[in-house]
């Protein structure tokens, strides 16, 4: 079934919101156990993510034959961010750092808000183009 949203960049920007707020609950586990012994930190790859966003991206720019039809509809250009945000990566077991933790949060923060600005307007896009008003 044809979705018009895979046409948009509002998949892109759906999984780049849930993998700011996996990232976060990550980095927010890594702060509260910032004193427990033995403690290793854990953080998900912005690389592999970014890199596996790019590829969906250009999937869908550039689908491959019989994308559309058949069992090919079936495809999901989005599994690859989404099987991204599955792996942790653990640290070297050295001292987390407060300051490192806080910084990567605050800049984890920035790419959920800029995400969400830019879904909201897409959205508001998508409802003055049904609605028909300017």
């Amino acid at each position: 079934m044809l979705n018009i949203f895979n046409q948009t960049a509002l998949p892109a920007l759906e999984q780049s919101a849930i993998f700011a707020q996996r990232r976060h609950n990550v980095l927010a586990g890594n702060m509260a156990n910032i004193d427990t012994p033995g403690y290793q930190a854990r953080d998900l790859s912005t690389d592999e993510f970014q890199t596996a966003l790019s590829e969906a991206i250009e999937a869908t720019r550039n689908p491959s034959p019989g994308y559309n039809s058949g069992d090919a509809a079936d495809i999901d250009p989005m599994d690859g961010p989404r099987r991204a945000m599955e792996n942790l990566l653990y640290h070297d077991g050295s001292e987390i750092n407060l300051e490192r933790q806080v910084t990567e949060i605050a800049k984890n923060q920035n790419l959920h808000n800029t995400a969400i600005a830019l879904m909201k307007n897409q959205f508001e896009t998508l409802r003055v183009a049904i609605s028909e008003r300017v």
